[in-house]
């Protein structure tokens, strides 16, 4: 996590202007017990916050992490603070509780701009991507705007750049492809400056801005299409190779991968910097806005993305979903009062920890909520001889489709988002379940899936950053069982038991008669099957 400002400063040449080098952004979640805020003086207006949102903006170099490699299922956990098996949005559709009726009423309530509003009095904004299926007929349509929210400009389903229809406070308008009226980037922009002019001086607020950019398809702004001509996707280590002792999925990419698969990820690459610069003219405006109405020293900016994304990585032409770096590490950015500016933390945080976080800002009691995050505003105010956490949960459950794929029959059905060179990013037993732990000691990944083989992937990232060997075989047993052990009481936390210590915590305590059944043979870890 990098603590920077988001004004206009010395550039990394080749890169999006917002992105300094080594620049990993947070995500945001809020959650208010609005009794005061620390370092804030009696009498003086809670602080402002911004969270500026991406879509599939991956970064390698440091950030935070998502529990879930997929759009809707980490929006919801920035929302809720939750881990997916507590929020049950397990995938991007509404069978997968994506924007479903059972999300509204039982999870919207409780979001963290739903408590800042109603318990903290604080003015919501929302602009840009909700969640993948939001507008839906079967789940109330755009009329439907969530608890929470004083103004509501949300786009209608997925990620759009032109020809697209928001929802303005309940009520659809529908924008064509006329550059200066409709690119949906400088849309969110506009709508957002417009809410800095007209909004209350007497209330704080919350704005989430989130934008299209970079997720497909990649349009970008007439000025900026021919930028990046000579960038490509990194050629890192496990670029185009074979993902060896990797489950089957990965296995069945073709290495090394064709010169036209190359090329056009090479290209989606460029396309993906080109939309960002839009995102930067939107930041550029925003901040500049809020220190010429002199908002700005009193407001908290959070920039993240939902989750990660890979280019060739293991021969997968472009996607996310699977449990490696590139996938679950997303960019967090943060600046406000109290923070030094050009401060890196290398404490392991999640965006279950956003809300937790923007609701401390607001100065609400955390204990009140059942978000399974915590704050990590004392570590944005640089606090010494922290007690924080060693290890988070990333889940995912795979999709795949139940016909066969005309473009890979060999693998199909069960497989689904397969190229024409018949390589499947996603399948129904790609499942699984990961502790990521950081420790003095260890930097490690443990993965299983639930499938016929329970395969499981294991990685020491200090050895290993790339990911490229699978130590599952070699590791000592009795720290194989641990972890095992670690990941089944995960993956049933909720609250406060999501935050215990983990293995390598000084304050860990290990039962292996935990990891007997009655019958007395090994416990194995549960995947949850449930989708509303």
């Amino acid at each position: 996590m990098q603590l920077l400002p988001l004004a206009p400063g010395r550039l990394r040449q080749g890169s999006p202007r917002h992105l300094p080098s080594c620049s990993p952004a947070l995500l945001l979640l809020v959650l208010g017990g609005c009794l005061g805020v620390f370092g804030v003086a009696a009498g003086t207006r809670r602080p402002n916050v911004v969270l500026l949102l991406t879509d599939d903006q991956d970064e390698v170099l440091g950030g935070m992490y998502v529990p879930s490699a997929l759009c809707c299922p980490s929006r919801a956990s920035i929302l809720t603070g939750k881990y997916p098996h507590n929020h049950h949005v397990v995938n991007n559709t509404l069978e997968g509780n994506c924007s479903s009726k059972s999300w509204q009423k039982i999870q919207e309530p409780n979001t963290f701009p739903a408590i800042l509003r109603s318990m903290c009095g604080y003015q919501t904004f929302f602009a840009g991507k909700y969640l993948n299926e939001y507008g839906a007929p079967d789940a109330g349509g755009l009329e439907h705007v969530p608890l929470g929210w004083s103004y509501w400009y949300a786009l209608e389903k997925n990620s759009k750049y032109y020809n697209y229809t928001l929802s303005i406070n309940g009520k659809a308008r529908k924008h064509g492809e006329n550059y200066s009226v409709d690119y949906l980037t400088d849309v969110l922009a506009n709508v957002s400056l417009d809410f800095l002019d007209y909004k209350s001086n007497f209330e704080p607020f919350f704005m989430m801005i989130a934008t299209p950019a970079p997720h497909s398809p990649w349009t970008a702004a007439p000025q900026y299409q021919k930028a990046f001509q000579n960038v490509f996707a990194p050629r890192n280590k496990n670029f185009n190779i074979h993902g060896t002792n990797k489950h089957w999925l990965i296995r069945q990419a073709k290495t090394p991968m064709t010169n036209s698969s190359i090329q056009f990820l090479d290209n989606a690459f460029r396309k993906r910097w080109q939309t960002l610069l839009s995102v930067d003219d939107l930041v550029e405006k925003l901040v500049k806005r809020l220190e010429f109405t002199g908002e700005l020293n009193n407001t908290y900016i959070f920039y993240t993305s939902d989750n990660g994304y890979h280019t060739g990585q293991f021969s997968l032409p472009i996607d996310k979903r699977q449990l490696y770096e590139f996938d679950i590490k997303v960019p967090l950015l943060v600046r406000g009062p109290g923070i030094k500016p050009n401060q890196t933390s290398k404490m392991l945080v999640a965006n279950i920890d956003l809300g937790p976080t923007i609701l401390d800002i607001a100065g609400y009691d955390l204990n009140k909520t059942q978000m399974d995050g915590m704050s990590f505003l004392p570590i944005l105010r640089g606090a010494s001889n922290l007690t924080w956490r060693s290890d988070v949960l990333v889940e995912y459950q795979g999709e795949g489709r139940n016909v066969t794929d005309p473009t890979c029959p060999s693998l199909s059905p069960g497989v689904s988002q397969c190229f024409p060179d018949c390589v499947c990013e996603d399948a129904y037993n790609n499942t699984y379940a990961c502790v990521r732990t950081m420790s003095a000691l260890w930097n490690l990944q443990y993965c299983e899936f639930d499938d016929q083989e329970v395969f499981v992937e294991v990685y020491n990232l200090t050895a290993d950053p790339d990911q490229i060997t699978n130590i599952a075989k070699s590791i000592d047993p009795e720290l194989l069982g641990k972890m095992n052990y670690r990941l089944m009481m995960l993956q049933s936390c909720s609250g406060p038991t999501c935050r215990t210590p983990g293995v390598f915590d000084p304050r860990y305590r290990f039962d292996p008669r935990l990891m007997f059944s009655n019958r007395g043979s090994v416990r194995t870890r549960r995947f949850s099957k449930h989708l509303l």
